[in-house]
């Protein structure tokens, strides 16, 4: 009796734990697609941006290059 007890106590140890690895694996999907979705919308952002502000853009790209050319210099 205490071994089929025990057999029922692990079978459904290892129910509770399948479960919470299927809600783990399905909140990191959707967690993925949340990232997918605001990456899409970063870069639409950034897309919208350069096309409405060309020159600032490139200002700003120019810049960024002279610094990192002083960093990476080393001067």
């Amino acid at each position: 009796m205490k071994a089929a007890a025990k057999s029922d106590d692990v079978d459904e140890t290892i129910d509770r734990l399948r479960s919470g690895a299927h809600q783990t694996v399905d909140k990191v999907a959707n967690k993925g697609e949340q990232l997918k979705s605001a990456e899409q919308h970063f870069v639409d952002n950034c897309r919208s941006y350069i096309h409405d502000n060309p020159v600032t853009t490139l200002g700003i790209a120019v810049g960024a290059g002279f610094l990192l050319s002083r960093l990476i210099s080393g001067r």
